[in-house]
């Protein structure tokens, strides 16, 4: 698994990023604060939208109903 997870990166389909924590959890917080309530947002469904937000993403990928209405509702497309 990660011989074929090297190869996806040197391959260039997958991407490493950096981002800046500080700025996630800013957005996160946000997160938090306006949509757990009303969804049940786990902690690791809002780190990961914040995350793809952070880096200015359009597509999230997941197959889970929760993060999937999160996604969209920050105007992320989730194709699945």
């Amino acid at each position: 698994m990660i011989n074929v997870l090297s190869e996806n990166v040197a391959s260039g389909i997958l991407t490493l990023a950096t981002v800046e924590w500080p700025d996630v959890h800013k957005i996160a917080e946000m997160l938090s604060a306006t949509h757990t309530m009303k969804g049940g947002h786990r902690a690791m469904d809002i780190i990961h939208v914040s995350t793809a937000k952070n880096l200015g993403l359009k597509y999230f990928l997941t197959f889970d109903g929760n993060p999937k209405n999160l996604a969209e509702s920050q105007e992320l497309i989730v194709p699945v």
